[in-house]
C-alpha cells in the first residue's frame, strides 16, 4: 500500500501506434508494477498520445484510424486512455512540447478532492446513474475534424464512470504534485544518439524535468547507453530502467509486415483492433494495387471514349 509520501505519477507514451499492439499495453502494466514496487511512486493513470500525421513516417496511416484503434484497444482498461491533442494540431510537435502540454493541462483532471479544496477549485465526481457516454468521450477526445472518416467497431459495454479515471478515497489522501514521466522502450532511449533527431535542449528538458521509464528489450543495453551519454548520465537518477523478463518482441512494424502477407495477427493485437483493421482494409498493399488498377481502368475507359468521340468529330 502506497504511503502518503509517494510521488503521484502519470505515464505518457508517445509514438506512431501504427497499429497499437498488446506490447504497447503491456509496457504500461510493467512500468506501473515497477514504480509501485519502489514504494516511492503512485501511478494514477496512463496516457497514449499518437503522433501527428505531419510526422511523415513511412507507412504511417491517417491519425483518425490510429486514434480509433487505440480507443478500441483501451476499452478494457480502467486507468489508461488515449489523448488526441497531438493528432489534432496542424503540424508535428516534438515530444518535449507534448510533455509540456500535458504537464500544463492533464494533472487537473486527476486532481483529488483534497487538492481541490486546498486550491479553491470545485471538483465534481460523476454520479452512479450517469450515462457512460461521457466516459467514452473521455477515453477518446476526438475533434470533429477527425470524426466520420472510418468504419466504427461496436464496443463492449463501457466500465461505469465511477470506476474509470476517478480516484478512490484512499488515493485522495495522497498529497503532492503530479509528475508526468515519459514511458518508452529501449529503442527510443537509443535514438537520443541519432544525430539531428533530438535537440540537446529537448533531451535535457525531458530527462531532467520529467524523467524516463524505459522498458528493456532483448539485445538492448540501456545502462551502457546511459553511461555513454553525457545528458543521460547527468540525469541518471531520473531514469528508471525496467527489465522485462517475459520477452515479447511484438512490434507495429512486424504486425504491418504480417498483414501485408495476409497472415493472422490475432492475439498479437487486441481483437477489436483486428476487427477494425479488417473492416477498414488497412495495411494491405493489395488494396493499394487494386485502387491503382481501378484508377488505371477508369483512365483507359475515359481515353477510349475520347478517341471514339474525336473520330466521330473528324468524320
Amino acid at each position: 500500500m502506497a504511503s502518503s509520501s509517494c510521488t503521484r505519477v502519470l505515464l505518457l507514451c508517445c509514438g506512431s501506434f501504427n497499429p497499437i499492439t498488446n506490447m504497447h499495453l503491456r509496457m504500461f502494466e510493467i512500468a506501473k508494477d515497477y514504480l509501485h514496487r519502489t514504494g516511492n511512486y503512485k501511478v494514477l493513470g496512463g496516457i497514449i498520445s499518437p503522433v501527428n500525421d505531419a510526422y511523415g513516417k513511412k507507412d504511417l496511416i491517417d491519425s483518425v484510424h490510429r486514434l480509433e484503434m487505440c480507443r478500441l484497444a483501451l476499452q478494457s482498461s480502467d486507468w489508461i486512455k488515449v489523448d488526441s491533442w497531438e493528432c489534432e494540431q496542424n503540424k508535428w510537435h516534438p515530444t518535449a512540447k507534448v510533455l509540456k502540454h500535458h504537464q500544463q493541462t492533464t494533472p487537473a483532471k486527476y486532481m483529488t478532492n483534497k487538492d481541490a479544496q486546498s486550491r479553491g477549485v470545485k471538483r465534481r465526481r460523476p454520479n452512479q446513474g450517469e450515462s457512460t457516454q461521457d466516459n467514452e468521450e473521455n477515453n477518446s477526445r476526438v475533434s470533429p475534424r477527425l470524426q466520420g472518416r472510418y468504419k466504427p467497431v461496436k464496443l463492449t459495454p463501457s466500465i461505469p464512470n465511477t470506476q474509470r479515471f476517478v480516484h478512490s478515497e484512499a488515493q485522495d489522501q495522497i498529497e503532492g504534485d503530479i509528475e508526468i514521466k515519459l514511458l518508452c522502450g529501449a529503442d527510443l532511449l537509443e535514438s537520443f544518439a541519432v544525430p539531428g533527431l533530438w535537440s540537446d535542449q529537448d533531451m535535457e528538458y525531458i530527462v531532467n524535468k520529467h524523467g524516463l521509464v524505459v522498458i528493456t528489450r532483448e539485445g538492448s543495453n540501456p545502462h551502457k547507453f546511459v553511461y555513454e551519454s553525457d545528458v543521460l548520465y547527468r540525469n541518471f537518477t531520473n531514469i528508471h530502467i525496467v527489465t522485462e523478463w517475459i520477452y515479447n518482441e511484438v512490434s507495429s512494424t512486424r504486425i504491418r509486415r504480417a498483414l501485408n502477407r495476409n497472415e493472422s495477427i490475432r492475439y498479437l493485437v487486441p481483437d477489436p483492433v483486428v476487427q477494425y483493421i479488417k473492416s477498414n482494409e488497412l495495411y494491405h498493399k493489395d488494396n493499394n494495387k487494386h485502387q491503382k488498377t481501378m484508377q488505371g481502368c477508369c483512365l483507359c475507359v475515359f481515353i477510349h471514349a475520347f478517341q471514339v468521340c474525336w473520330q466521330g468529330f473528324v468524320k
